[in-house]
C-alpha cells in the first residue's frame, strides 16, 4: 500500500472508533509522541496524552480517548494531507466534548506519520494543547481565566 492509502485508511478507521481495528495499521514497535509539556503527560484528566511505543499502546490510546469524550459530539475536519515518500502530514481541526466537564472544544492539529511496509511507524501529534487542557479543567480551577 502507498503512504497515502495507509494514511487515508487510518483516518477512515479512526472515524469508525474501533481501537483494535485502528491499531492494526500500526507497526508492533513505533515512535509515538504528543507535543505537550512533559509535566502534563499522564494527568488523570487526560491519560491518553503520553508517549507510546507499541501497537497495543496505540489501541489503548484510542480506547482512553473515547472514554474521556462524548462520542456523539466528535468531529474531525481534515484540511490537507501532504505526502513526501514514506512521510505524511495531516492538517486539520478536532472538535470534541470533554466527558467529565461537558465542555466542548476545538483544537487545530498537525499529525506527522511515517509509513513503512504498509504500517505506521511514526505518529507525532502537534495540537492546541491549551484548548484540550482547558476543556478538562475542573470548574473553579485557578488556571482557567
Amino acid at each position: 500500500m502507498t503512504t497515502r492509502a495507509v494514511v487515508e485508511e487510518l483516518l477512515r478507521r479512526i472515524g469508525t472508533g474501533d481501537p483494535e481495528h485502528i491499531a492494526e495499521l500500526y507497526a508492533e514497535r513505533g515512535d509515538w509522541k504528543l507535543d505537550w509539556p512533559e509535566a502534563e503527560h499522564g494527568r488523570a484528566a487526560t491519560p491518553w496524552i503520553r508517549h507510546r511505543s507499541t501497537r497495543a499502546d496505540a489501541a489503548a490510546h484510542y480506547r482512553e480517548l473515547a472514554e474521556h469524550h462524548v462520542l456523539e459530539d466528535v468531529a474531525t475536519v481534515i484540511e490537507r494531507i501532504l505526502i513526501d515518500g514514506d512521510d505524511a502530514v495531516v492538517l486539520g481541526e478536532i472538535r470534541q466534548t470533554a466527558r467529565p466537564t461537558g465542555r466542548a472544544y476545538r483544537a487545530r492539529f498537525a499529525l506527522h506519520l511515517t509509513v513503512e511496509n504498509g504500517l505506521v511507524t511514526r505518529h507525532h501529534v502537534y495540537e492546541d494543547s491549551l484548548a484540550v487542557a482547558q476543556a478538562f479543567e475542573p470548574e473553579g480551577s485557578e488556571e482557567r481565566g
